[in-house]
Parts: structure tokens; sequence; C-alpha cells
């Protein structure tokens, strides 16, 4: 016994939806004569006529306006199969797990992502800020689909893209006698009050060594592993510091001034991802618009 196939079935809705056998083989790209067979022999399998001839034109039985509802129902189904293919194609559906250190996740990297979720509506994300250790950890157990961690990167069998390095900055209170300078340098330091960041961080290592090699001498009274606390420290007036250019963005207005700091120190960091699978598409893209956003940051 001979079965329905899916042309059958189209030609009938592009019959119920434009209303004329014309109309429908433009619809399907086909002849007149073969949307017209597609339909005798869809009637003949059916064994119930579809429609009837009225005048020059054909109108749709009882039976096929029942059965439309059916066929309807199907291909509304079929549609948001295709629509739902097109949207991972675009990259703009399913869902986006990033962890990122507390230097970029405390403004910078949540305004950016911000942005590329708007132009895909359908992107579901969960975003973590945490420090460095936690989101390679977390990438390394597959937690997330990317993080964002400074470098060195602890764990080397991590797929990873370096990203483009922005200068640290030096950070003081407002009204501060350094504010007066456009550049500081090394010397400008000898004697302040300086809030470091936690010994035996990467950061703080290159921080001293710069100091270290101009033989200046700071006054060392407090040390942070966050930068939004070295910060916060410094808008109220207790010291200065050398702070990653994201998180003196955010408190520029906050109680601090920000100032080059020559000779350049990098504020290094990459993307790590998941090392038991292809990075996902959609992590790829955001770590390609936060490279083109990087190399505007500092203009």
């Amino acid at each position: 016994m001979a079965r329905i196939n899916s042309r059958q079935v189209e030609a009938f809705r592009a019959m119920m939806l434009t209303g004329s056998v014309t109309e429908a083989a433009a619809l399907m790209t086909v002849t007149q004569p073969a949307v017209s067979r597609l339909l005798r022999d869809l009637q003949a399998l059916l064994k119930m006529e579809l429609f009837e001839r009225r005048g020059t034109g054909l109108v749709p039985t009882a039976a096929a306006m029942a059965l439309y509802t059916e066929v309807e129902r199907s291909f509304v189904g079929l549609e948001r199969i295709a629509a739902a293919a097109e949207e991972i194609r675009g990259r703009r559906t399913g869902s986006l797990r990033i962890a990122a250190l507390p230097a970029l996740s405390n403004g910078y990297l949540p305004r950016l992502t911000g942005h590329f979720l708007k132009e895909r509506p359908n992107l579901n994300l969960a975003f973590f800020g945490v420090i460095s250790p936690i989101v390679v950890d977390w990438v390394l157990n597959n937690q997330c689909d990317v993080g964002f961690a400074e470098v060195p990167i602890a764990h080397s069998g991590l797929p990873s893209q370096k990203l483009p390095a922005p200068a640290r900055v030096a950070v003081l209170p407002t009204g501060h006698r350094l504010a007066e300078k456009q550049v500081l340098e090394p010397q400008d330091f000898e004697g302040e009050t300086f809030i470091s960041l936690s010994a035996g961080s990467s950061s703080r290592h290159l921080i001293d060594q710069i100091f270290h090699r101009h033989d200046v001498r700071r006054v060392l009274r407090v040390e942070t592993a966050l930068s939004e606390i070295m910060c916060g420290l410094v808008s109220s007036g207790l010291g200065v510091a050398i702070c990653d250019p994201f998180t003196a963005q955010e408190f520029s207005t906050r109680g601090i001034v920000v100032r080059r700091f020559l000779p350049r120190i990098d504020f290094e960091f990459s993307a790590v991802f998941p090392a038991q699978r292809s990075p996902s598409p959609v992590a790829l893209d955001l770590v390609e618009t936060m490279r083109k956003s990087l190399a505007e940051f500092e203009s």
C-alpha cells in the first residue's frame, strides 16, 4: 500500500495557505502540473475529496479544513525545529556559563556580556566572579564554558587564548599631591603609604620587582587579595597603589584619581576552556568580542 509522502502534504498545505494552484506552485518552487498531481495523489491515498472546483478555482472541503488543522500543527513543530536550528547556527540561543576573576567581573565584563546578550535574546547566562585559581578549577571540572583568569594559568592542560594585556595604572586619593602629574614613575612613590596585593601573588611580585629595581622604599602597611578592596582603601585617603585598569576605571568617580605608570606593567590574563570538549561556539564569539573591545580599551 502506498504511503503519504511529505511533498504531498506540503502541496496540500501550500494550497490551503494560498488558495490557488498557481500560488501554491510558486510557494513550493515547482510547476502547476506538479502541484495538481501531488494533490490528486493525496486525495486518492486518503480516499477523500479535499477540494471542490468552483468556477475556475478550487475551494477546500470540510474534510480539508479538518485535515489542515492537523497538518498545520505538524508543520509548526517542524518550523520550530528549523528556527531553533537557525538560532543555534547563529549562536543566538542556548546557555553560556562564565567564570571571571574579580578585576574583570566587577564591571567591565558584565557590561560587555550584557551587550553581547542583547544581540542574542534566546541565550541564557550564568556569570560567576571568583579568584583566578577557582576560575581554573571550575573550568577544569567542566562547570563553566569559559573562564577568564590571570596568567600564568596553574593548569597547563587547559586550552587557552591569551587576550590583549592593558597596562596597570597608579591609583591615588582625590587631592593627593601626585595627582598633579599625568604620568607617574617608581621614584614618585618614595615614602608613600602603599596598598599592596597579597604576598605570593604574581601581580605582587611584578609590582615589587619594579620598585626594588629602582631602589624605592614604600611604606607597606596594607595588603589585600582583591583590587576592589585596594581601590576602596585608596579612596579613603589611606594610601596609593598600582592597580589593574578595569577596577581603576570602576572607581574613577568614587574618590580616586587614575594616572599612567611607567615603566609599563601589563595586566595579563587568558580565556580558558574545558579540556574534555571543543570550546562552545558562543563562548568563542564572546572571547572574540572581548578581544576587539580590549584593543580599544586604552585608546
